[in-house]
């Protein structure tokens, strides 16, 4: 018994405090949600966001290579978290999970062309039905 005890306590100690995390995945349902060690590097945490990923069988598949994608912080910023910071020194709980833009070498001039989610068209269907009733009202 009183080893038991002596585990625990050990274990409470090597823990450190304990979060739970809600990490959002671009393109997906919902949020991942699990606990990790405040002490936890952001790359251990993105290895981890893909495994709870994969072993969910969620869709789109990601792959497992942690160094492909990069933890956004929700709250403080648009700059990707660095691989080496510690997941608790942010103070938040909620994250975004996105795939890096991948440089692909464009054939013919070999220039780096980004390779990555695709924009939205800039116009909408109701800006080019204006377009073109005012073309057929002012042509007249």
């Amino acid at each position: 018994m009183l080893l038991t005890k002596l585990k625990k306590n050990q274990a409470s100690k090597a823990a450190g405090n304990r979060i739970l995390i809600n990490v959002t995945v671009v393109g997906s349902a919902g949020p991942i949600r699990f606990v990790v060690n405040e002490e936890e590097q952001v790359a251990a945490v993105i290895d981890t966001s893909l495994k709870s990923y994969a072993r969910e069988g969620r869709l789109p598949v990601l792959g497992s290579n942690f160094n492909d994608f990069v933890l956004y912080c929700s709250v403080v910023g648009t700059e990707a978290l660095k691989p080496w910071e510690t997941i608790g020194s942010f103070g938040v709980r909620n994250f975004m999970l996105c795939k890096k833009p991948q440089a692909a070498v464009d054939g013919g001039d070999k220039k780096p062309v980004a390779v990555g989610m695709p924009r939205k068209r800039s116009g909408s269907w109701k800006a080019w039905f204006n377009k073109s009733l005012n073309l057929k009202v002012s042509s007249h």
